[in-house]
């Protein structure tokens, strides 16, 4: 079925509105790209496929101050791994061209040069239900604002002491259209223009010429620009220099429970150190998505399943946590780690035992085949997966007990040393003939346990949840932060995964999905996901 905007270009190009589609994706390059943003470029780059046309990435570098190389370069290799690819522009490349549409709309009467204060420009504004005040400066003499402008061009006007503004309506009820700054003084350093510049036009102003100057057909902006559209629309019509221009549509952006979606706030966890980078795997950006191992195809495969809607909405993080769930559980390898190494000793079998056994590498790939796992007399299984007093329904190792390791032989349970609140070592004897696959006992257990054994190698695993705490929106930024979204583990995983390469992902058995962290020395995985999913997918379809 069809969405609203794949409704709006058919009836364009049905029309003879259009020809050709082209959208854009047009971030600022103040921060990284986060899972929101996937979905504008995921919905951007299918309309311009499915039409045949093309969707261009465009970087909105209209704020010196904020701006960096680094995030131009993240940005674009964020886009090329969900899979947009396409041409690169700049906003700051066509500033002659906003100078110029600028000083078209003094000329014509619709732009004034003032030079009220931000607190008295805020004060004059209005309100929703009041109108607001005319500037003193409204009705200066074109020539007066023209040679103003120029002035501010030329740095002789000092920072924030002259604007300009659109001579529009000071009682509309959008307050959008209440004369608005089109462009102000700053002498700031740009990424790309260096110091040519000591004037810069404001975003309202610059992205409806940067869509026509790039013959944008379908300008899709998420729904806190409504608002804005009847600006976007003036700018255009009221410069006159283009002839078929460009037109906005708006879609619901995403909301993701328990995560932070403002690129101020994660620029805050970053400077103030809560995470170790704007890559951190607890973060919702590309990057730390990618790092802790969430694949391009399930990331659209999400964008896909929530769809595109006209209202907002939080969506769960289940939905996202399904989608690369469904695709590791198909696709991942099978391996076992021991998260909490607690030592279990074979007494039955010589100190130098060594049996191979054959370890399925994944039941849903019919080509996935066995690999080797060898048993030793030591081996190490969960601290939970014994329990001295074991709680209702537990089927678990328990003393006298009887459980199958993986893949290998039923055990019983002859001892144990510690304490029953602190046991620091298990023993058990292998039972003969229980071997897996070719057990002819007739023993019947209830548990399967995983375990490691004596070469097992140490590793550290990290186990990620939510940046925010669950409930509690009325409670400040700072207060809802998770203090437990990381937590540690100094674990034992087989020697199979020693060798991997970063970035790698598998099944650990019982434990989740995780992924070799790709910039730790050591090593390090991180858990992508938990076993269990909690969403019904079925249920929201």
């Amino acid at each position: 079925m069809a969405n609203f905007i794949e409704e709006i270009i058919d009836a364009d190009l049905a029309a003879g509105r259009e020809t050709e589609i082209i959208t854009r994706f047009p971030p600022e390059p103040n921060g990284y790209l986060h899972i929101g943003h996937a979905k504008a470029i995921c919905l951007n780059v299918a309309m311009a496929r499915k039409y045949g046309g093309k969707c261009n990435l465009r970087f909105d570098d209209t704020n010196p101050v904020k701006e960096d190389d680094e995030f131009v370069r993240s940005i674009i290799t964020d886009a090329q791994w969900l899979g947009w690819e396409g041409d690169v522009f700049f906003a700051s490349d066509y500033f002659e061209v906003m100078y110029e549409a600028a000083v078209a709309l003094i000329k014509k009467g619709k732009a004034y040069v003032d030079d009220v204060s931000p607190e008295e420009m805020k004060r004059m504004r209005g309100t929703l239900t009041e109108p607001g005040i005319e500037s003193k400066n409204r009705n200066r003499p074109v020539a007066e604002s023209l040679d103003l402008f120029e002035q501010m061009r030329a740095g002789k006007i000092a920072d924030g002491a002259l604007v300009l503004r659109a001579k529009i309506d000071m009682a509309s009820p959008n307050i959008n259209m209440r004369d608005p700054i089109i462009y102000r003084v700053l002498r700031a350093h740009h990424h790309r223009q260096g110091d040519k510049w000591c004037v810069y036009p404001m975003y309202d102003f610059a992205h409806p010429l940067e869509d026509a100057v790039e013959h944008i057909s379908h300008s899709i902006c998420t729904l806190e620009f409504e608002d804005h559209r009847p600006l976007y629309d003036w700018v255009l019509r009221e410069c006159g220099m283009f002839p078929h221009p460009p037109h906005q549509y708006e879609f619901a952006r995403l909301n993701l429970e328990r995560t932070i979606m403002s690129k101020r706030y994660l620029k805050k966890l970053v400077d103030e150190g809560f995470v170790d980078g704007w890559d951190d795997p607890r973060m919702p950006t590309i990057a730390g998505l990618r790092r802790r191992g969430y694949t391009p195809s399930s990331i659209r495969e999400f964008c896909e399943r929530i769809g595109v809607a006209k209202a907002n909405s939080e969506v769960e993080i289940g939905q996202l946590e399904s989608c690369i769930r469904e695709e590791l559980n198909a696709g991942a390898p099978r391996a076992m780690a021991v998260l909490e190494p607690l030592e279990l000793v074979l007494d039955n079998v010589p100190d130098d035992f060594c049996e191979s056994l054959a370890f399925e590498m994944n039941p849903f790939d019919p080509n996935g085949g066995t690999r080797e796992i060898v048993m030793t007399k030591k081996l190490y299984i969960e601290k939970s997966d014994f329990a001295v007093v074991p709680p209702p329904k537990y089927k678990r190792l328990t003393p006298t007990g009887t459980v199958r390791l993986k893949s290998g032989y039923i055990i019983k349970c002859t001892g144990y040393e510690g304490t029953p609140e602190n046991v620091t070592r298990v023993h058990a004897e292998l039972i003969e003939g229980t071997k897996s696959g070719a057990d002819n006992s007739g023993i019947k257990v209830k548990g399967v346990i995983h375990w490691v054994n004596a070469n097992a190698v140490p590793a550290v695993v990290r186990l990620y949840d939510c940046l925010l705490v669950a409930g509690e929106s009325s409670l400040d930024f700072g207060e809802r932060l998770n203090q437990q979204s990381l937590i540690e583990k100094n674990a034992l995983i087989e020697p199979y995964l020693a060798d991997c390469a970063k970035g790698a992902s598998y099944q650990f058995l019982r434990q989740g999905y995780f992924c070799r962290d790709s910039k730790s020395e050591g090593i390090v995985f991180n858990r992508i996901v938990g076993l269990k999913d909690g969403y019904n997918v079925k249920a929201a379809k």
